[in-house]
């Protein structure tokens, strides 16, 4: 049984509605996901894995993994469904694609890292240098950021890091930027970027991302080997980043190494010089 994806079948006489559609091709199938299916007096969330086998028999649709309870009927020489709920599903497995027929296609972790890094390699992350820095006039927890980024004018970014960073630290400093995020509106100011930083589990203590030495204003940073340099893809408008959400997928899987390098994953943050580091938090998380 290949599943089809969450769809949306109407019962005989229009009685109720089964969140769930299928087809009937192989036997047993797994699937991963959060499905919900409502009989006529409940609704039933199906949130763990099952399996699918089908039988050939009568009209009727059951679910012996709720109960047994009946579903309702679904036309003739319809295949009867039995739920048979596991607690958990293979770690290395996820399903996520669909194939150019419409079949599920299961996705190892090497091939889902891989299309994280790609995503990652999208973001417009660049060295950059803090001219100037003041604290916001209208928030006590934010400082306003005059930022070189190989531009013809430097951006104004804003941080919270009032907490956590000196102002006197961040005058004239080497930084990380992601740009390619859309502008936001912070209490009177328009921020047009990021500084990225590492934090500790507890988030008392945040240093920012540190280029390598020898790293230019502008230049871009990116994750894997040195020699991947040339063969980067095109940096994401903010709108795609957005609408992708390319930050929220990439931003759970950088953190820094025990040598406080930072990485998504396995791969390097670097520069044209060298490893993007934290100055001294190691297994820390960036944001």
């Amino acid at each position: 049984m290949a599943v089809m994806g969450i769809g949306v079948a109407n019962w005989l006489k229009g009685s109720g509605t089964l969140l769930f559609s299928c087809r009937t091709n192989s036997i047993p199938a797994v699937v991963s996901s959060s499905t919900v299916i409502a009989s006529r007096s409940r609704v039933h969330y199906c949130s763990s894995t099952f399996s699918l086998q089908h039988q050939k028999t009568n009209n009727t649709l059951f679910s012996s993994g709720v109960n047994g309870h009946k579903i309702g009927d679904w036309g003739s020489q319809i295949t009867k469904l039995y739920f048979n709920f596991y607690c958990t599903a293979p770690s290395n497995v996820s399903v996520e694609e669909k194939d150019s027929s419409g079949e599920v296609v299961e996705e190892d972790e090497e091939s889902k890292m891989r299309k994280i890094k790609d995503a990652a390699n999208s973001l417009d992350i660049r060295v950059g240098r803090i001219i100037r820095a003041w604290r916001h006039e209208e928030a006590d927890s934010l400082y306003v950021e005059e930022v070189d980024v190989g531009e013809a004018e430097p951006r104004i970014i804003c941080s919270g890091l009032v907490k956590y960073v000196p102002l006197d630290h961040l005058q004239e400093r080497s930084v990380i930027v992601l740009a390619n995020l859309k502008p936001r509106n912070m209490r009177g100011v328009k921020s047009n970027g990021m500084l990225m930083a590492a934090s500790d589990a507890s988030h008392e203590n945040v240093e920012l991302l540190e280029p390598p030495e020898g790293a230019v204003p502008g230049e871009r940073i990116w994750f894997g080997s040195a020699d991947e340099k040339d063969n980067l893809p095109d940096v994401a408008t903010p709108n795609q980043v957005a609408k992708k959400k390319i930050w929220e997928l990439v931003q759970p899987h950088l953190k820094t190494d025990g040598a406080s390098v930072a990485a998504l994953g396995t791969h390097c943050m670097r520069a044209s010089t060298g490893v993007v580091v934290s100055p001294s938090l190691k297994d820390a998380n960036i944001s």
